[in-house]
């Protein structure tokens, strides 16, 4: 089969097209044949760096987030059938028994845990954009936090893969969601995304956003996606007793705003499953969740325009780390 490999940690020129096996899959493994891999910031990082989910051994199959069809399952698999069409994150990373490959690749072999059903309203290409960024920002809000109706949300990096499927979650549960946005084209996205107000923390003080969009008492609930400055930000915006989810935690920040409110902060680490087999039955439901969000019309994907196969994923690469991507970049792998 064709497949990408990433020869060794570097830039983007490590990934070189090959040919490799097909695997077969062994008892309680289903066999996917990849139509489309979605490109997450993770998925260069662990390309670059050595990070703990960053394969032990290179040559590697990198990325994460596929939909595709079953090819093929092993013995004991009664979850999944040959033709069903699927999508997930399950591979790309090292887990307790070995690394996972990924989906840069015609063919992959999966436990079926990390597989759920496509949403059939979107084809192959739209769906592999959902799996991390949409698991992610629901284990946010709604696992690690409680999101209601009567949450008032603030989200920031608004425009970005998580916080957009974030904002669409938290409006589909009825909450006010406010966004943060640094510039016109993102705040026109994060509103179109059902967001009531987009702030810029530039030019909008944390006291005067917590005036008026909370009438003083902060926050009930915020979701961070980008860290540093912005973290420390939410510290002075959440309401006392309420909940701060962040999946930027490599910074030094003073908690004492959060003790002087007995606020809490939450971590969400949405791989946990693959690296450590930690809540394997929930990333399952979770994904569950996203196919009937999406089918429902709550949960709409966006992505960047230009198209990539496989041959182009080094150039899909250096596109997301140049910045330069609007909306989830999606390599096509068969068709």
């Amino acid at each position: 089969m064709k497949a990408v490999i990433a020869t060794e940690q570097g830039g983007a020129e490590v990934l070189q097209l090959a040919e490799v096996p097909t695997p077969e899959p062994q008892a309680g493994q289903v066999r996917v044949r990849i139509l489309a891999s979605g490109l997450n910031p993770i998925d260069t990082k662990v390309r670059k760096a050595k990070l703990p989910m960053t394969p032990r051994q290179f040559p590697a199959i990198l990325q994460t987030d596929f939909a595709g069809v079953v090819d093929l399952v092993g013995p004991g698999v009664t979850k999944f059938n040959i033709g069903d069409e699927v999508f997930g994150f399950a591979g790309g990373f090292s887990s307790p028994n070995g690394d996972v490959s990924g989906s840069l690749a015609e063919y992959a072999v999966y436990d079926p845990a990390f597989i759920a059903r496509k949403p059939a309203n979107l084809d192959f290409h739209a769906a592999a954009a959902l799996p991390l960024v949409a698991s992610t920002a629901w284990k946010a809000l709604f696992d690690k936090a409680r999101v209601t109706p009567e949450s008032r949300v603030l989200i920031t990096g608004g425009a970005g893969g998580v916080g957009l499927m974030a904002i669409q979650m938290a409006v589909a549960a009825g909450a006010y969601v406010v966004a943060v946005t640094r510039s016109a084209e993102s705040t026109e996205v994060a509103m179109a995304a059902g967001a009531r107000a987009c702030v810029d923390l530039s030019s909008a003080a944390a006291a005067d956003i917590v005036s008026t969009h909370t009438n003083g008492r902060g926050f009930d609930v915020i979701f961070d996606t980008v860290g540093g400055a912005t973290l420390d930000a939410a510290f002075q915006m959440i309401k006392p007793a309420g909940d701060i989810v962040t999946v930027v935690g490599a910074a030094s920040h003073n908690l004492a705003p959060l003790y002087l409110k007995g606020a809490n902060l939450h971590m969400v680490l949405v791989l946990l499953p693959i690296m450590y087999g930690i809540g394997i039955e929930r990333h399952s439901e979770i994904l569950e969740i996203i196919t009937t969000l999406a089918e429902q019309g709550r949960l709409v994907p966006r992505l960047d325009s230009e198209r990539f196969g496989l041959a182009d994923a080094a150039a899909a690469h250096a596109k997301l780390e140049a910045g330069q991507a609007k909306g989830k970049i999606v390599i096509d792998v068969t068709g």
